[in-house]
């Protein structure tokens, strides 16, 4: 792809940017609307998750399907269809007529929207060639994620107060046709040289292994945690996974590159995605029905409460990118897992929901370390790997975010559950979020240390020889009974 000007891009940033706002956007206004819906659609606690979490589950099992498949037809052309599928599959949760209905609409926009965001990823990276003027844009990208935080609560509490709870897919329509238009008119097209050929085995496998694992979470507080419902959908999870390990290493050209992983750097990046976003996750739904379930806050109040998280996110992401471009991953890696640590810790041991100050401090760090840990994630993810696989990397590490907010919404969501069904609605709620804190505050451990152990020296020497094997034109995955090192 010809080198653009600074102008133009700029346009492709601001494009880009766009497509990950709808998508982003689309989550948080989502989760203020949640109590509305439960009342209107009669929905219970495991209703709730699955309007979330069959979009985020089908989004993470599509994600690296549609970024090779990017690389291959051309980005250009699979961003393009993404705008039009999310934005259909957005009119038609807007016109749903039952619970049901809307989980497969959300499916509808997610086959969209996993062929935006890992695709967009893979157009920057493209575009924007120089390592800090990448960086740079990656803030950028990174801080959209606070503006749909800081803006999601807000417009959808405005609009479920004023309008209800259908308005808040309306918002995706006109910014999904500017961003169509835009990509017309100013993307330019750009494939891999040596595009990958599919895997239709691989790509079931993830299917059944996140479809099977999120389905157990969610139905175990109803069905009970050793129905033989519940131990088949796990068992058929870990066979899925199995037989995607053994599988994956076989194929000349495989759905999930397992090379990939002996880069530390990319593999903590992975494991961090998963922890962070299972972070968030987690957080806002608790969040969410604790304002106005057990607050009894009004929608537009809830989303308030929560602006100056989003607020400390928006502010945060930019900084945090331009750290990673002039000193590395390390610093807000670290400071992403302490402030997320210290949130959960401020929930979990001091009561922090039952004072107004606390409540608000518990915010501000979460919102803190989650500003800071979205920039190192997407730079180490796709940076010294080759750029003719750029779609792919970039595609895992987006699915290792929406896999996190899947868990982390089925673990929250079940541990809510089973304390609910035990008690009253508000003090069942209160027991059961105890547990609930904690599981996030290990989420934010888990961030502090991989943070710190996959960004040393020892860490930067893996990435680089994983960079040399990839891009050495004799190199192949290996075959079935080699050593993976």
């Amino acid at each position: 792809m010809p080198e653009l000007s600074h102008r133009r891009r700029m346009l492709v940033l601001a494009i880009c940017c766009m497509s990950l706002l709808i998508v982003s956007l689309d989550n948080t206004v989502l989760n203020v609307a949640l109590p509305a819906l439960q009342r209107e659609l009669h929905a219970s606690v495991a209703g709730l998750q699955w309007t979330i979490d069959a979009y985020t589950l089908v989004l993470a099992s599509l994600l690296m399907l549609s970024g090779s498949t990017a690389d291959r037809i051309g980005r250009r052309r699979v961003f393009q269809a993404g705008l039009v599928i999310f934005t259909v599959g957005s009119l038609l949760c807007s016109l749903a007529p039952s619970l049901s209905l809307l989980v497969v609409f959300r499916m509808v926009q997610a086959i969209g929207g996993s062929m935006l965001n890992p695709v967009a990823m893979s157009i920057i990276t493209n575009t924007f060639t120089d390592p800090r003027e990448r960086a740079r844009a990656i803030g950028v990208w990174g801080g959209v994620v606070g503006i749909s935080m800081a803006a999601g609560p807000l417009v959808g509490g405005l609009l479920v107060d004023s309008v209800g709870w259908r308005s808040i897919f309306w918002i995706n329509l006109p910014v999904g046709l500017a961003a169509l238009l835009l990509t017309m008119r100013f993307v330019p097209e750009s494939r891999a040289p040596k595009p990958r050929r599919t895997d239709p085995v691989g790509q079931v496998l993830v299917v059944v292994l996140l479809g099977s694992l999120t389905y157990a979470i969610i139905a175990a507080p109803d069905a009970g945690w050793a129905s033989p419902r519940i131990l088949f959908f796990a068992a058929l999870a870990a066979v899925a996974l199995a037989a995607l390990i053994r599988y994956e290493p076989r194929r000349p050209e495989p759905l999930i590159d397992v090379r990939f992983f002996r880069s530390a750097p990319f593999s903590g990046a992975t494991a961090i995605a998963v922890s962070a976003f299972a972070a968030l996750g987690g957080f806002l739904f608790l969040s969410t029905l604790f304002l106005q379930d057990v607050r009894g806050l009004s929608a537009l109040r809830a989303g308030l409460w929560m602006l100056p998280m989003a607020a400390v996110t928006f502010v945060c992401a930019p900084l945090s990118g331009r750290l990673v471009g002039s000193r590395g991953p390390r610093f807000p890696l670290l400071l992403a897992g302490v402030a997320m640590t210290a949130s959960g810790v401020l929930f979990a041991v001091l009561d922090a929901e039952t004072s107004n100050v606390t409540l608000l401090t518990g915010y501000v760090l979460f919102g803190l370390g989650f500003g800071f840990v979205n920039a190192p994630i997407t730079n180490t993810a796709v940076s010294g790997m080759p750029r003719a696989q750029a779609g792919v990397a970039a595609a895992v590490a987006s699915t290792s975010r929406q896999i996190g907010s899947t868990l982390g919404v089925a673990v929250i969501g079940a541990v809510l559950a089973s304390g609910v069904g035990t008690a009253s609605y508000r003090a069942g709620f209160v027991a059961a979020s105890r547990p609930a804190w904690w599981i996030l505050t290990g989420c934010g451990v888990c961030v502090l240390v991989l943070g710190w152990v996959t960004s040393g020296r020892w860490a930067r020497g893996t990435a680089r020889r994983t960079a040399e094997r990839l891009a050495a034109p004799e190199a192949v995955p290996e075959r079935a009974g080699s050593p993976i090192h």
